[in-house]
C-alpha cells in the first residue's frame, strides 16, 4: 500500500526560490541605480557645455570671459537659472587670470546625490579639459 502525498512544494523549496529572486533583485538594483547616475550625468555635463558655449560667444564680443551666468545685464550670459534642465546638476563659473580664463563646475543637487554618484562634481575649462572630483571611475566614464 502507498501513502497518500500530496502535490506541491515544501516550505524549504519555496524558502530557497525566494532567496535566489532576492538575490537576483539585489544585483539588478544595484545595476540600474549605476545605470541611472551615468544617465543623470549627462544633464550636468550639457549644462557644462551650453555655458561653455555661451562664455565663448561673450569672449568673441566683449575680450574676456564673465562670472555671471544669470540675469540679462550685459556683464552675464543671459542664462535664467544656474540649474541645469531636468535639475540634477547647479552651475557655477570662477574667472581667473583677468576675465581670460575660466573653470566651470556643475554640482549635483538633491536629485543626483554626491555621496551615491562616484564621479562627484564635473568641470570644464576654457581649454576643453573635463575632469570630476573625486573622478571615480568605477561608474563608468565621468565624462
Amino acid at each position: 500500500m502507498r501513502a497518500n502525498k500530496n502535490g506541491g512544494f515544501t516550505l524549504l523549496e519555496l524558502m530557497i526560490v525566494v532567496v535566489v529572486i532576492a538575490i537576483l533583485a539585489s544585483l539588478a538594483y544595484y545595476n540600474y541605480s549605476r545605470y541611472a547616475f551615468r544617465a543623470r550625468r549627462v544633464d550636468g555635463q550639457n549644462l557644462l557645455m551650453s555655458i561653455a558655449a555661451a562664455e565663448q560667444r561673450f569672449y568673441s564680443n566683449f575680450n574676456n570671459y564673465t562670472s555671471t551666468i544669470t540675469g540679462s545685464s550685459s556683464t552675464s550670459l543671459g542664462f535664467n537659472t544656474a540649474t541645469s534642465d531636468r535639475g540634477y546638476y547647479s552651475a557655477a563659473a570662477v574667472v581667473a587670470s583677468g576675465g581670460q580664463s575660466y573653470t566651470l563646475t556643475a554640482t549635483p543637487t538633491a536629485g543626483q546625490p554626491q555621496v551615491a554618484d562616484k564621479c562627484g562634481n564635473l568641470t570644464l575649462t576654457d581649454t576643453g579639459q573635463k575632469s570630476a572630483s573625486p573622478g571615480d571611475t568605477s561608474n563608468g566614464s565621468c565624462w
